[in-house]
């Protein structure tokens, strides 16, 4: 029998009937935490692609393309994490799964990718038809459980890591699998089938830490002690209401804001927000949270950005 997977700490798991009483609009309410929040998508620019020609050697650069997909660019190489540019995230064409913004670029105008990282299999993060028009095939590395998978949907060149484990990715890059507090599934019948996880890219004396989707729980000090001195992290800060149930999983911006103080970097980055309605919360509620969260933890707003889709951000600039 297939293995399912785990977290590192114990959280509630809400059955069907709960989740479907949700989504019929029959469970309890619960308050915005932003009550005048606009219900407008992330502000979207036109991506530089001069700026993009050309993967810095001695410090990082962040291009945010929507929603959790990023593509990185350090140490001469080009990363795409959690690609999706699809116009829905879901296996059919759901209206409510629809993409409220659009992507910072097509792949088309991509630079040419040394590796693509997937923290999960979800469809907000795994996008089959991103992933099969990507110029010139590159390799995946994925969390474990998804390589069978993946091998068997066509892609050939698919290395997976379990939490604490790390791989080569060309140009002198290493890629290390750090916990997360999550859980995965593509249909009713795989759920934890595989795992889920964030990343942390080493390459060109620099380090960066992606968090995917999670919950809070202790473990970014942990992350942090592993690998100290960070550069940069990518926090998610949406897709957290209800918290009743969507606490375990995602955090909300007060617990990313909290998240960046344990694990300690340079700067960090807003994510997954203002792209797709997952949940409950207004679409530009997200970043007026966090901004409030900031000031009242003492945190500076430059320390932590919110970018617009398709701006690009170097560490030269923080």
């Amino acid at each position: 029998m297939a293995r399912r997977y785990a977290n590192n700490h114990p959280m509630p798991r809400h059955g069907p009937l709960q989740i479907l009483k949700w989504k019929l609009g029959m469970s309890r309410r619960e308050a915005p935490a932003v009550p005048d929040a606009p219900d407008t998508p992330a502000a979207w620019m036109a991506v530089e692609e001069s700026r993009l020609e050309a993967p810095p050697m001695s410090t990082w650069q962040l291009t945010w393309l929507g929603h959790a997909s990023w593509l990185l660019q350090l140490g001469g190489a080009n990363l795409l994490i959690d690609p999706v540019f699809s116009e829905y995230c879901a296996p059919v064409r759901i209206p409510s799964l629809r993409r409220q913004q659009g992507p910072g670029v097509l792949p088309g105008g991509l630079p040419g990718i040394d590796g693509v990282l997937l923290t999960h299999s979800h469809y907000d993060h795994l996008d089959l038809p991103t992933l099969r028009n990507l110029p010139g095939n590159p390799p995946l590395v994925v969390p474990e459980g998804h390589r069978e998978w993946l091998r068997g949907k066509g892609f050939g060149d698919v290395t997976e890591l379990a939490w604490g484990d790390s791989c080569a990715l060309g140009r002198g890059l290493t890629v290390h699998a750090t916990p997360a507090q999550h859980f995965t599934a593509r249909t009713p019948f795989d759920r934890d089938r595989g795992h889920w996880c964030g990343w942390v890219v080493e390459g060109g004396g620099m380090r960066i830490y992606f968090a995917g989707d999670t919950g809070y729980a202790p473990l970014f000090g942990d992350i942090a002690r592993r690998h100290a001195a960070l550069d940069l992290a990518v926090l998610p800060i949406g897709a957290y209401a209800p918290r009743w149930l969507m606490r375990p999983i995602h955090l909300d911006p007060e617990e990313a804001v909290r998240a960046h103080l344990e694990l300690g970097p340079r700067c960090s980055v807003a994510s997954h927000w203002g792209t797709f309605r997952l949940t409950d919360e207004a679409l530009g509620e997200p970043p007026i949270w966090l901004a409030r969260a900031c000031d009242a933890a003492g945190v500076a707003r430059k320390d932590f950005r919110v970018l617009k889709v398709g701006e690009t951000l170097s560490g030269e600039e923080v």
